[in-house]
């Protein structure tokens, strides 16, 4: 082994140690890149290696983050996530919660269906994890408490149905991983539908069917009214106003009317003027929104800054070749090796958030999916067919990483707006399942690509 592998080991083993300091993850990225392309200088002058790291080095990065400033499909990311951010204040969800818990009382998990659908509506709507978690949290988990709900399925379906803003668009994970890979946004965006469907239907399916085998985890509430027509029509009429922000942002692009970029500005217009038709709209709300925008917007642009340090230093040592012929000299043919990508990329879920695995891991792997010759049909219209599947078999991994401890993001939004009696115990134990739904709708996509490609392909066939 050459020193330019080793000090790629070492790159990659003192970035995984100094994430648990505590020390903000732009910061982590940044700062082994700068200690190692040192570190290479010195072993340059006195080992008589040749890493080729030097001041230069340092001065490239300069160019690379002109090119990612310049890059209009991040223009993208702070409108979507704005969008999230003032459909969370609109109050469509509190509606949409109302009548639907009228509606589906009278059923086994009526709840519990009831915070499925509205996640799978709020991540169509807004991709904001954080805020979907956090408002499902606060809407229900006081009403199946109140119920009589079993503490770990309450907890589990918030936080499940919470993280299917990362894969169902308009997801700013599906966004940075398009400009990463130089694929297109739309394909991303119509591939991941599907998937995200499923992923949602396997959960329903699932409380459905554990709520039928253990009636005590889901008592059904003697209160409540018959179901009418007229309850049938409250919910369409809650649901219709975020159907028509959905139509206006990812119809345009699906139809070809707007870009990514052009479609996020739309949602934006919308979603604030949601906000005023609900009369939740005045300067206190724009300015808070405006704030946690630029707060999340300055986060996920600090780590490309760290990330593109990281990448250049990496590379320059010949990282990406050093991974490729790891992966590829592995004896287990194309599938198996795709399925240690994925098994890594789960593994390091457990520790890294999904803008490091996207920014870092992704770019480094793509090159080796390419290599696998895997053949996709992209029926003459999707352009690099298996990067597309690579890409959203990608998205549905990480999105365990929001279930999975220590790093899971979705848990700890949630414990901290859950009422005091549920324990982080209880949150672990809800998680689960539908950690395991997940990989099994990872394993579905896996095994028929058309899943990812048919969409796309019928749209813009």
């Amino acid at each position: 082994m050459d020193a330019n592998s080793v000090l790629v080991i070492l790159m990659f083993a003192t970035f995984i140690g100094l994430l648990f300091t505590g020390f903000p993850i732009a910061l982590v990225l940044g700062g082994v890149a700068m200690i190692f392309t040192f570190i290479g200088y010195l072993a340059d002058i006195y080992l008589g290696t040749w890493t080729g790291l030097d001041y230069l080095t340092v001065g490239m990065v300069v160019n690379r983050l002109y090119k990612i400033m310049d890059n209009w499909v991040l223009v993208a990311l702070p409108m979507f996530i704005f969008m999230g951010l003032m459909l969370d204040r609109s109050g469509i969800a509190e509606k949409m919660m109302q009548k639907m818990q009228a509606l589906f009382g009278p059923v086994r998990g009526g709840l519990a269906v009831s915070v499925t659908i509205i996640g799978i509506v709020l991540a169509a709507s807004t991709g904001i994890i954080g805020a979907s978690v956090v408002l499902l949290g606060l809407l229900s988990i006081p009403a199946m408490l109140n119920q009589g709900y079993n503490k770990a399925l309450a907890t589990g379906t918030v936080c499940g149905s919470g993280t299917l803003g990362i894969l169902i668009p308009p997801s700013i994970m599906l966004v940075i991983m398009a400009d990463q890979l130089g694929l297109s946004v739309g394909d991303l965006f119509m591939g991941a539908v599907l998937p995200g469907v499923i992923l949602g239907s396997l959960y329903i399916i699932y409380i459905v069917g554990f709520c039928a085998l253990n009636p005590g985890v889901a008592p059904l509430d003697p209160s409540r009214p018959p179901v009418k027509i007229s309850m049938v029509w409250d919910v369409l009429k809650s649901i219709f106003p975020p159907a028509l922000l959905i139509l206006a942002v990812l119809g345009s692009i699906f139809m070809g009317i707007t870009t990514p970029t052009e479609a996020s500005g739309v949602g934006a217009l919308g979603a604030t003027l949601l906000a005023i038709m609900n009369k939740k709209f005045n300067l206190k709300v724009l300015k808070e929104v405006c704030h946690a925008t630029f707060n999340t917007t300055g986060y996920i642009f600090g780590i490309f800054i760290g990330a593109t340090c990281f990448a250049l230093v990496l590379r320059s040592l010949g990282g990406d070749e050093f991974i490729e012929a790891a992966l590829t000299g592995l004896p287990l043919g194309p599938y198996g090796v795709m399925a240690v990508i994925l098994g890594t990329v789960f593994a390091l879920g457990f520790f890294l958030d999904w803008i490091e695995i996207t920014l870092i891991i992704l770019p480094l792997l793509a090159p080796v999916v390419s290599a696998l010759g895997i053949e996709i049909d992209g029926h003459g219209v999707i352009d690099n067919p298996e990067l597309v599947w690579f890409a959203v078999l990608v998205a549905v991994s990480l999105q365990t990483s929001f279930l999975t401890p220590p790093v899971g993001f979705a848990i700890f939004y949630l414990k901290g707006v859950a009422p005091p009696e549920i324990e982080l115990l209880d949150i672990y134990k809800g998680v689960v399942p539908f950690i395991v739904l997940q990989l099994m709708g990872l394993l579905a996509v896996a095994i028929w690509p058309q899943l990812v490609i048919w969409l796309p392909a019928v749209a813009y066939g």
